[in-house]
């Protein structure tokens, strides 16, 4: 493996000892990897809900496939070595054996985190609409125990996050079991989806051991990153970048149709745009093969 890929799981376990909670964007493609990077954010991570949007403009439901999502995993890595990622591995796609594939591919392709839930396939981002279903208790621990052993089997330092959509599906205190379970199968990081009080936030993140994630979605209540540290939360999630950027587009698009682009909200400069890209850098490593 990459040492600077394998520098960014460790990266990201100094962060996690450390007393502050981390701020982690939602993000769909490398250039939205690399501007989180340059940002000075502590990581990021990779969702289903990210590459399905940016990548196919389609939902978070089931639609994208495993082959897909590690060449996404792959190409984002690439994009910013050593930065922190947690690449969405979905439900492993399929039983605990596919997990163990998963797990490996993610960890060749740079991951510094691999989320892993325990829905139904096909799975849907967990804040749509209706109920999840879910996968007997028993068959989410073991998928989380092949993923830790696949993971220590190749040597990797990345880590687990293991989730639950069990909140909405059965009930908060099923979500509080199946975490517990994933702590006592060696997760890194558990995750309960789609709390709805801010007493469900208080209770879980307070009844975990190891470190807890909470994400800023619609059906959980929106709380200050304090407040969330103060719970015992250590990394959260937000999904505002994608509604940004479309939101932007939406904006000089039709400032473009108007023919009035001081309508248009502020832009990057073709100079900053191509230094993002890399085009400095490509064209000093050009004249090394210049005859």
């Amino acid at each position: 493996m990459n040492s600077a890929r394998n520098s960014s799981a460790q990266n990201l376990r100094e962060k996690l000892a450390g007393r502050d909670i981390l701020v982690c964007p939602v993000i769909g493609d490398p250039l939205s990897a690399r501007l989180c990077q340059e940002s000075g954010l502590p990581m990021a991570i990779l969702g289903g809900f990210g590459i399905a949007a940016m990548g196919y403009a389609m939902p978070d439901a089931g639609l994208i496939d495993f082959t897909e999502v590690v060449t996404a995993v792959h190409n984002v890595c690439d994009a910013v070595p050593g930065f922190p990622l947690i690449c969405d591995g979905d439900t492993g796609y399929g039983n605990a054996m596919n997990v163990r594939r998963t797990v490996k591919e993610f960890a060749r392709a740079g991951a510094a985190v691999i989320l892993l839930e325990d829905q139904m396939w096909p799975k849907k981002c967990g804040h749509y609409g209706g109920k999840r279903e879910v996968i007997s208790r028993a068959e989410a621990r073991v998928k989380i125990r092949a993923a830790v052993e696949a993971r220590n089997e190749c040597g990797s330092d990345m880590l687990i996050l293991a989730r639950t959509d069990a909140r909405g599906a059965i009930g908060f205190d099923e979500a509080i079991g199946r975490c517990h379970d994933f702590e006592a199968e060696g997760a890194d990081i558990v995750f309960a989806e789609a709390l709805e009080t801010e007493a469900e936030l208080k209770t879980f993140a307070g009844a975990m051991k190891k470190p807890t994630l909470a994400n800023m979605m619609p059906k959980t209540p929106v709380r200050s990153r304090q407040a969330l540290q103060d719970m015992g939360f250590k990394i959260v999630t937000y999904n505002v970048l994608i509604h940004a950027a479309i939101k932007a587009m939406q904006d000089t698009l039709g400032a473009l149709k108007a023919d009035d682009m001081t309508k248009a909200p502020p832009q990057a400069g073709f100079d900053d745009l191509t230094r993002l890209v890399g085009l400095p850098d490509y064209m000093a490593l050009e004249q090394r093969y210049k005859v």
